[in-house]
């Protein structure tokens, strides 16, 4: 790095198995970058994100932290939920960082973090009104009311995978028909793929979304059947969030948004049932946001959470 006497910034992306970070200009440019794994025990995770940002400040100036995460967080900081990392349920974790390394720091929840940097430096920057929707292990979202992150009166807003979008089950657990578990990748797409399989007795369960995918093009029926239902299923998630927040745009993220044939899909998708809905169809053109990729990608979440630092 190159930069001397640039205010710098350190910007990191906590996920489940993998924390992306990078070392980060006030423009938003990218000039460092890397990614290590994750780890899930309290002290441990502590200590190599404090051993992270103290190596990252042996080759900048760096003037603060900012962090994305999963799960509800309060704007002070405190974990209320961390998606898979039990360990740091219930910690501040903002004031566990700035008391090891001495520096300003801000925790947001990734989702929200996306939708700042697709402001600041995406396909929302001319927007006022709009939604980001991150598409991965579960669906979370990020939503910005004139120009204003909402984060609900418990840091709880965007939890989009937790609606329920079919009929309820008679008994157990209503996220069966959540959002999360029919139209997420892991929880959704993968998990209902492999139920169907269990049901033909088979146990050749593939590696990832990618494979289903592939079986799909390859034209296997319970492949097709499955994915056409996990369209169908995020459209109609879509189409509520449509008819709920009227956004000028929804913006969608996560690893699988990357593939050109995903957001055809869904495109395709979407608009068949906006043609079937008649108030929808009749608005379409007129009121009906487009949905879009988002631009920033894999980036999103630690330049959203050090645009926050930069303007806190």
């Amino acid at each position: 790095m190159n930069n001397e006497g640039e205010a710098m910034f350190i910007g990191i992306d906590v996920g489940g198995t993998a924390i992306k970070y990078g070392v980060i200009l006030r423009t938003g440019e990218i000039v460092k970058k890397g990614q290590m794994p994750t780890i899930h025990e309290k002290e441990n995770f502590l200590q190599s994100i404090e051993v992270l940002i103290k190596s990252l400040q042996q080759d900048a100036v760096i003037e603060g932290v900012g962090i994305s995460a999963p799960g509800i967080i309060q704007k002070d900081g405190t974990m209320i939920t961390a998606g898979s990392i039990k360990s740091l349920y219930g910690i501040n974790l903002k004031l566990e960082l700035e008391g090891r390394v001495k520096l300003p720091v801000i925790v947001e929840n990734d989702a929200n973090a996306a939708a700042i940097a697709e402001k600041w430096l995406g396909h929302a920057q001319t927007c006022e009104n709009y939604l980001c929707l991150v598409v991965g292990t579960g669906i979370g979202g990020g939503i910005i009311v004139n120009n204003r992150l909402y984060r609900g009166s418990h840091g709880m807003a965007g939890e989009f995978g937790w609606m329920l979008i079919d009929s309820l089950p008679e008994q157990g657990n209503l996220e069966s028909v959540s959002l999360n578990q029919r139209a997420a990748i892991v929880g959704g797409l993968c998990h209902q793929y492999q139920l169907a399989l269990q049901q033909l007795g088979r146990s050749d369960l593939p590696k990832d979304a990618i494979e289903i995918f592939q079986r799909g093009e390859q034209g296997e029926v319970v492949a097709n059947q499955v994915i056409s239902q996990f369209f169908q299923d995020l459209s109609v998630g879509l189409l509520n969030l449509i008819s709920t927040f009227d956004p000028e745009l929804i913006l969608v993220g996560g690893g699988v948004s990357e593939n050109d044939g995903f957001m055809t899909r869904l495109e395709e998708t979407m608009s068949q049932l906006k043609a079937r809905h008649e108030s929808i169809g009749y608005l379409e053109g007129r009121t009906i946001a487009p949905i879009q990729r988002a631009k920033l990608k894999n980036d999103a979440g630690m330049i959203g959470a050090v645009y926050q630092l930069m303007n806190q």
